[in-house]
């Protein structure tokens, strides 16, 4: 895939990841901040209003306000511009990386501009889970970083498991 292909296709999966999250997010808050929790599917799934100011999971929400402003915005923006030159500039990056990395930077992103945005929170509202199994409580931006993650890892284990040339 030519560079200029490729740069297209990560643009559009990242403006896709970033207007889906940030729509979804828009509607939820509108009406959830008003509203109590909504069950939904027999409890499967929650809609709830949720600030987080930690990472996925609420991961390091304890940590002092300078710390995870330091960590999760400037952090995670030398993060995404390293993954964003890898995916455009890597040789020998399959369709399935570049689609991917880009649905994982399209999430990182999304939730990097509400950081900026409503200073250091992030705003979720998605809860699954069956009698006391649930997830913790997440967004549309979330749901993006997992999928691109688990695609990522399945396609690693898919080509390693493949015959290198070099090995006959």
């Amino acid at each position: 895939m030519n560079i200029f292909k490729r740069a297209g296709l990560v643009l559009l999966i990242m403006t896709a990841c970033v207007i889906c999250d940030q729509a979804t997010k828009y509607i939820a808050k509108s009406y959830l901040m008003e509203h109590p929790m909504i069950s939904v599917l027999g409890d499967t799934m929650r809609v709830q209003y949720a600030e987080n100011d930690g990472a996925f999971l609420s991961l390091g929400a304890s940590l002092p306000q300078k710390t995870r402003m330091f960590i999760f915005t400037v952090g995670v923006s030398l993060l995404l511009i390293s993954v964003l030159i890898y995916l455009l500039f890597a040789s020998g990056i399959d369709a399935v990386a570049v689609i991917s990395l880009s649905m994982v930077t399209g999430g990182g992103l999304s939730n990097l501009l509400d950081r900026i945005i409503y200073k250091g929170h992030v705003f979720d509202f998605l809860n699954l889970g069956v009698g006391g199994l649930r997830t913790g409580v997440f967004n549309a931006a979330d749901l993006a970083i997992m999928i691109g993650m688990f695609l990522f890892v399945l396609n690693g284990l898919k080509t390693s498991g493949r015959k290198s040339p070099e090995s006959d």
